[in-house]
């Protein structure tokens, strides 16, 4: 898989190839959160508690920054093309591994390597950003996560839908079929990229610490995402068990169903993406982890009235999905040659706040129930706001490539 280093013209961001992208994107990421709606079924199964069912969805999510960590920066050491369609063959076998597991501890590993494997999207993204112009870079990001995160949200709606009325199983065998479709269409439509590191893969792994070390800005967007993340997993975990009881009563296609109702809000990346080729970030993301805590203050006052929880889903919703495209759009900025490296650090770090909250608001869940979940989330978002406010300046936030024609704030 190694690639000759050439001087070959890189291919141009055509419309088709980010649509293609955009839509890739959205398909991978969703296998990550197909469990989610589905732990209350995946628990009577396998006969084990809440608590236990949850963990599935903690190590997909752990898996996942796994998978960042170790395959995401061979983007830039590989030819890419090569490097995702190889990555795609093993994540139909993990998915066929999670449709046919005979008990908790296998579906839980199996989890782990959905979430390992399911990291192509975070090879899409630097990829877009690559090809793209610098004064439609954010615009290409915000399109791309535009996708990604419309994949993350149905996918609770889909999974939960066919595991009302199929069982959780065929949920997973479903998507190693959609896999499969989309590794041949990539196969004909998707360009090669070349590689611009010429070290070793350990050099490349060492080159993540010095990345982290020497850039504070890396270290600020990871740590804000890592703690708005970490609201996310843990509302979108519990919710099912929320709604399974009074006064709802519901089952995994009604929590499936709130995907569609938070998908409104993905248009918020592109959005924010052409935001942040504008203007500095610093105040806008303030705003937006500021929505986080309004969302845990509505699941607090309201986590009784679907309209409640439909109000706050949304503000939750467009508050990660901002945030998040405006981190990205900025670490981008930082390093043109480390793109997957730079990403690899931020995501890494956003998935383990993720798996942290995940895990943390189950546990809650376990022990005072929703009141508990409520309280995880509205520490994680204040903290999150804390952190920025304390270590961002005015301007500090801004991309290092601008076009001299861009009003600035």
């Amino acid at each position: 898989m190694q690639n000759p280093h050439n001087s070959a013209p890189e291919p141009e961001l055509t419309r088709a190839t980010l649509w293609l992208m955009t839509i890739g994107s959205g398909l991978v990421v969703a296998n990550i959160y197909y469990n989610q709606p589905l732990l209350v079924e995946i628990a009577k199964t396998f006969n084990v508690t809440e608590a236990e069912a949850g963990n599935v969805a903690m190590l997909t999510q752990v898996g996942y920054a796994i998978g960042l960590l170790f395959i995401i920066p061979l983007g830039d050491m590989l030819r890419r093309k090569r490097l995702i369609l190889f990555d795609f063959v093993l994540i139909i076998l993990s998915l066929l591994l999670a449709a046919f597991s005979t008990n908790i501890y296998v579906l839980m590993a199996a989890s782990l390597l959905v979430g390992a494997t399911s990291v192509v999207p975070q090879l899409f993204l630097p990829m877009a950003a690559h090809l793209a112009r610098p004064e439609a870079r954010g615009k290409a990001v915000g399109t791309v996560m535009s996708g990604l995160l419309i994949g993350i949200l149905c996918s609770r709606t889909l999974s939960g839908f066919v595991g009302a009325h199929l069982g959780w199983r065929a949920m997973f065998v479903i998507a190693a079929g959609l896999m499969l479709v989309l590794w041949v269409v990539l196969y004909y439509l998707l360009p090669e990229v070349n590689p611009h590191f010429k070290g070793n893969y350990r050099s490349l792994m060492k080159s993540l610490v010095h990345l982290f070390r020497t850039e504070p800005k890396l270290r600020l967007a990871a740590a804000r995402g890592a703690l708005s993340f970490a609201c996310f997993g843990g509302f979108w975990t519990t919710l099912v068990f929320l709604l399974e009881g009074p006064p709802f009563y519901a089952g995994s296609d009604v929590a499936g169903a709130f995907g569609l109702v938070g998908a409104g809000g993905a248009v918020m990346a592109s959005v924010m993406g052409r935001l942040s080729d504008r203007f500095d970030t610093r105040y806008m993301l303030m705003a937006t982890i500021s929505l986080l805590i309004l969302a845990y203050l509505v699941f607090g006052f309201f986590s009784y009235s679907m309209l409640g929880l439909v109000v706050g889903v949304i503000l939750l919703d467009v508050g990660l999905q901002a945030s998040h495209i405006a981190n990205q759009t900025l670490i981008f900025s930082l390093n043109p040659q480390a793109r997957n490296r730079l990403n690899t650090v931020y995501m890494f770090i956003y998935f383990m706040g993720g798996a942290i909250g995940t895990f943390i608001a189950s546990q809650a869940w376990h022990i005072w129930r929703w009141n508990g979940v409520v309280g995880v989330g509205l520490f994680f978002s204040s903290l999150a706001l804390a952190v920025h406010v304390i270590f961002s300046r005015t301007g500090s936030q801004e991309p290092a490539e601008r076009p001299k024609t861009v009003k600035q704030l």
